[in-house]
């Protein structure tokens, strides 16, 4: 009877260890996992999907092909923090405070995109920049504050907490030694923090490689475990100092030196993105897995202006409100779900990425939380064709001088303020991408009704930096 009795017991066991297994899987294959993929000061015209016809980006390329990609698509400020932090909060700049680079960090109240999905029962991993507060609580800066990822529902986490050179980051490249090397060998004290510990070991060679050597174990253990994943990988490159090994170097003989490091180090990463892709296509999850790739502003002013990055057919560059500083090459690809080939006009922007993902998971946001951006799920996976209905508002502040800059998009109208010293100006981006011709003068009620709109905007984005929204 006693054997019986344990046999029985055995058996129990075994049945609901197989049910249990058998539903954590169809939780695996019903929630897809998410890979947030973000290059650093990559322009518009740098990459071959939008018509570069000399660099070698054949991975992204594919992506393109095989998914959506946007060409109206906009990072919230011309600048890498306060874009970043849009991503993982869906708020603007002056909404969540972190609207200039090297200051302040992620506010424990602002909830982000990896605390909404751990409660979802995904695990979350962060690879690459931060640049969204200190890693290191001992060496925090008069003007920042301590807020690693792993503050913010980030489980595993690669990080640095701001650029370090794309090739052999912990080593100062030769001629860059005013920019800000450090004494201890770091990049302007940038070193990669892995779980909370200074790393020591595979720093050597391309940067997106040793990024990607991370995050692939991530995703591994995430797919053993049976457990979906949010992926954060953001990529130095093409930050300065910019870098390629010789591999890359290799690959274009024929131009001048400085193009020769940025489109060396821009197809390593590219390489990497590819390689990431072939992992998913062996584990068998491609067809349950979005990824989403964009730049977190437009190319470097000192290398755009002296032809080495391209904007592509907009004016300005990085820290600057024109198209050129804002628009940026942005990729959807979700295999099966999104639609192949797929070019659209629609206006979007890196404040989408957080309701666009709580909407394809069903996840209600708060109604005390105010959003700037929208769900694209309608455009992305109904081929939805209507246009946006909710501006696009852009703002950041000159970190030095204290200047505040502001943008918005409204169908084919945009008024923006450059630059500091210059005033509101209104261009028709329907008829002039390039916004060569100022038409404040022109269209004064079109003007008027635009700043008005900002205005409201500006002053909801105060309400919620001073603290409305929270809950305390």
């Amino acid at each position: 009877m006693t054997n019986l009795f344990f046999y029985k017991q055995a058996l129990f066991f075994t049945l609901n260890l197989v049910v249990f297994q058998g539903f954590a899987q169809k939780m695996q294959q019903s929630q897809p996992n998410i890979i947030l993929i973000m290059a650093d000061d990559l322009g518009y015209g740098d990459v071959g999907f939008n018509g570069n016809q000399n660099i070698i980006t054949p991975h992204l390329d594919n992506m393109s092909k095989e998914g959506v990609t946007f060409t109206d698509f906009y990072a919230a400020a011309p600048l890498c923090s306060p874009t970043r932090a849009s991503v993982l909060t869906g708020r603007s700049p002056f909404r969540q405070g972190i609207f200039a680079a090297h200051t302040g960090g992620m506010r424990p109240a602002e909830k982000i995109i990896p605390e909404y999905l751990k409660k979802e029962g995904y695990e979350t991993g962060f690879f690459g920049k931060w640049h969204l507060g200190w890693l290191e609580p001992d060496k925090v800066e008069s003007r920042g504050m301590y807020s690693p990822p792993w503050h913010h529902g980030y489980d595993e986490t690669f990080a640095t907490k701001s650029a370090v050179p794309t090739w052999n980051p912990t080593k100062t490249p030769e001629g860059w030694k005013s920019w800000g090397a450090m004494d201890d060998g770091s990049w302007g004290g940038s070193i990669y923090i892995e779980n909370g510990t200074p790393v020591t070991d595979n720093l050597e060679g391309d940067d997106s490689r040793i990024i990607m050597d991370r995050a692939i174990p991530f995703i591994e253990k995430s797919i053993s475990e049976n457990k979906p994943f949010l992926a954060t990988i953001w990529f130095h490159t093409p930050h300065e100092p910019v870098v390629a090994g010789p591999e890359y170097l290799a690959k274009y003989p024929n131009l001048s030196e400085g193009q020769k490091h940025l489109y060396g180090c821009i197809t390593a990463m590219d390489d990497q993105i590819g390689r990431l892709r072939r992992f998913l296509k062996e584990k068998n999850i491609e067809d349950n897995t979005i990824i989403f790739f964009t730049s977190d502003n437009g190319p470097s002013g000192p290398i755009t202006k002296k032809g080495i990055a391209s904007a592509g057919p907009f004016r300005g560059h990085k820290h600057l409100m024109y198209e050129g500083g804002l628009r940026v090459p942005s990729l959807a690809l979700w295999p099966g779900k999104i639609k192949a080939n797929q070019k659209l006009n629609y206006q979007a922007s890196t404040v989408d990425y957080l309701p666009t993902i709580l909407d394809i998971l069903d996840i209600k946001p708060s109604k005390k939380i105010p959003l700037d951006g929208v769900s694209l799920k309608p455009v992305l996976l109904n081929g939805a064709s209507e246009e946006r209905t909710v501006p696009i508002a852009s703002g950041y502040q000159r970190l030095y001088n204290g200047t505040e800059l502001y943008a918005l998009v409204s169908g084919q109208y945009k008024i923006c303020i450059p630059n500091k010293g210059d005033s509101m100006m209104l261009f028709d981006l329907k008829s002039d991408p390039g916004e060569k011709h100022d038409l404040a003068l022109e269209k004064p009620e079109v003007l008027k009704t635009m700043m008005a709109e900002l205005e409201k905007i500006k002053a909801s984005w105060k309400d919620s930096r001073e603290g409305k929204d929270y809950q305390w």
